[in-house]
């Protein structure tokens, strides 16, 4: 059977309320605390809502994980309102902040492990997968980031053209000077001397969205200071695998990359 997922509210740094839903492993299985991956949500206009879980079922009942899904605001679901509080550079790190809250309930779950927690996420939950991994890494062992935004001045100038100006209304104008402080300043690729945990990189090598660049500066910032950044490019990829063997082999790359890093004792 599949973990019946758990309703999970808390009041943010500036008591706005954020949810999301925690699977947890079977307690009979797998007794004692659990690690957690928090798993956020691309869009940032996406919503993480109870489904079918597909491969992580197996994080959850094979190796005992316990996987987070947050609705950060920004998230859909909630009205006008909460998907507005991410809007626009000055705005986007309380979206960040919000995980904080959830870490910091989660570190005072009895049935949690707080020194094995991780971050994941896709797309714009991958950029929330690096900004969480520089925010608050000394609590995490790993953070596993897919097709992810780096730096959003460059991702803004090379993403494709037909989506640019939609684009811009979510993160920011890179063309109004102010703006464009801000966008450099919250960018993951500018705090990298702070990312300090081992990272997995996933890639479209033909993503439209978020160009391969995202990735390959971020890597190479990493790794040139000596940090852990595992790189998996799917060279007939876009936006997300796609392919079943694709998606198999970024799987088993994932499970090896969280047995080194969550999972070792």
């Amino acid at each position: 059977l599949n973990a019946e997922p758990q309703f999970v509210e808390v009041k943010s740094f500036d008591g706005e309320p954020v949810s999301g839903f925690l699977y947890r492993p079977d307690p009979k299985k797998f007794p004692g605390k659990r690690p957690l991956i928090v798993n956020i949500h691309g869009g940032p206009e996406g919503q993480s809502t109870p489904v079918f879980l597909g491969r992580s079922n197996y994080l959850i009942n094979e190796l005992g994980i316990a996987v987070f899904y947050p609705n950060v605001r920004g998230s859909t679901g909630f009205g006008k309102r909460f998907v507005s509080l991410d809007n626009g550079p000055f705005k986007r790190e309380d979206s960040v902040k919000d995980i904080g809250a959830f870490l910091d309930v989660f570190d005072k779950d009895s049935s949690l492990d707080s020194s094995r927690f991780a971050v994941t996420g896709g797309s714009y939950g991958g950029y929330m997968c690096y900004a969480v991994a520089i925010r608050y890494g000394a609590r995490l062992k790993g953070a596993n980031c897919v097709v992810a935004i780096s730096n959003f001045v460059t991702f803004l100038e090379n993403t494709q053209s037909y989506r640019r100006d939609l684009r811009r209304v979510e993160y920011g104008d890179e063309r109004d000077p102010v703006q464009r402080a801000k966008l450099i300043e919250i960018s993951p690729l500018t705090s990298v001397d702070k990312l300090n945990i081992p990272l997995m990189v996933v890639t479209g090598g033909n993503d439209p969205r978020v160009p391969p660049s995202e990735a390959a500066q971020i890597i190479s910032a990493v790794r040139a200071k000596g940090g852990m950044a595992w790189s998996l490019l799917g060279q007939d990829e876009g936006h997300g695998f796609a392919k079943k063997a694709n998606q198999d082999y970024q799987f088993w790359v994932g499970l090896m990359f969280w047995k080194q890093t969550l999972l070792a004792k």
